[in-house]
């Protein structure tokens, strides 16, 4: 086989897989009457504005990044920037970027939920880099990639994701789309500390997956920068 046919056979297998994905996201959307064309048009639209929106992010938020990298170098030893896999669009792995903001060993024993500020793993600075939000600025190249949105169910990590989906039902719906750097549950509840905070985070990204749109996006944007602001979720 030659290997212009075996480039063609890979594209042709990742444009059927890609046509599947999309008809399984539609007939989930399917009760909110959402014809096919509208939903290409809005998942089109969506990743126009994640590439530029993460892009201008970069960078006008140069001097920011620059500014946490020198913290995190100068408080703690280790990375700046850390890498974990996460599970993205129809369970695709991916590593997402964040500035570290726990020890280089804090989970030489396996992965475990943080405890919120009180964590003993945190570095120095870290408690205030997840209380701002700061230590996810990184993953905004994970959107320009195109492994993230800006806005989406969160992205969690596989060992989680496979326990989560034997003990909740409809888990996996969520995964449907794109995970994002911010999204309807995150802004609502604040982060997941036990099977009950991610069952009650189901409900909004079942629903922002159903309802998904540029306008829900500019809401849930909006409230994040109030979130950013204020440090309260909205309930």
């Amino acid at each position: 086989m030659s290997a212009l046919v075996a480039k063609l056979l890979f594209v042709h297998q990742q444009v059927a897989v890609e046509l599947q994905r999309f008809w399984l996201l539609w007939r989930y959307q399917h009760r909110t009457k959402t014809p096919p064309y509208l939903l290409g048009w809005r998942l089109l639209l969506k990743r126009v504005i994640d590439v530029l929106g993460s892009a201008v992010g970069l960078i006008c938020l140069a001097p920011v990044l620059a500014l946490v990298t020198l913290a995190v170098k100068c408080t703690s030893k280790g990375p700046i920037v850390y890498s974990q896999q996460r599970v993205g669009r129809f369970g695709d792995l991916f590593n997402i970027y964040k500035f570290r903001t726990m020890r280089a060993d804090a989970e030489q024993d396996g992965p475990v939920w943080s405890s919120g500020e009180a964590d003993p793993r945190l570095t120095p600075i870290g408690g205030f880099l997840r209380q701002t939000h700061l230590d996810e600025l990184p993953q905004l190249l994970n959107v320009l990639k195109g492994d993230m949105s800006l806005v989406g169910p969160r992205p969690e990590r596989p060992h989680f994701v496979t326990s989560l989906n034997e003990a909740i039902p409809r888990y996996d719906e969520r995964l449907y789309i794109r995970p994002g750097v911010t999204g309807l549950a995150q802004v609502h509840l604040p982060a997941d500390r036990t099977l009950g905070d991610v069952k009650r985070k189901l409900r909004f990204d079942l629903l922002y997956v159903k309802r998904m749109c540029l306008l829900l996006d500019a809401r849930i944007i909006a409230w994040t920068l109030m979130l950013l602001v204020t440090g309260r979720n909205l309930r």
